[in-house]
């Protein structure tokens, strides 16, 4: 099956870091970038960070310097690597991706199921 699987939320303190992950499954990435987003309660979902095929990053203005979007391609999965996090970090944590099936053709655009992360005061 053609998915986008993620992992690493939780609860954490305020200066706390967490890793998140999102493996593509059934699938490899196309060369469009990927991107973490985020939603919190009664917010429109934001985009937090975005990585090309080649590496390159940027981020959003909130979460420069604390926040590093990477990617293994041999393992097929995008990471997000949350450092000094505060409390308006909380939200549930989206990955998207196009995919390219490894039986068919045609890439996609997907989104992952979404992963809390809390961070208390």
């Amino acid at each position: 099956q053609v998915q986008l699987v993620e992992s690493g939320g939780g609860l954490v303190q305020a200066g706390g870091s967490l890793r998140l992950s999102c493996a593509a499954s059934g699938s490899v990435f196309s060369r469009k970038a990927a991107g973490w987003y985020r939603q919190a309660p009664g917010k429109q979902r934001e985009l937090v960070a975005t990585i090309t095929s080649g590496g390159s990053t940027n981020y959003a203005d909130s979460v420069k310097g604390r926040f590093t979007m990477s990617r293994d391609n041999a393992k097929n999965t995008v990471y997000l690597q949350m450092n000094s996090l505060k409390p308006e970090d909380t939200a549930v944590y989206y990955c998207n991706a196009e995919l390219q099936p490894l039986a068919g053709w045609g890439a996609s655009d997907y989104w992952g199921q979404g992963t809390q992360v809390t961070v208390s005061s």
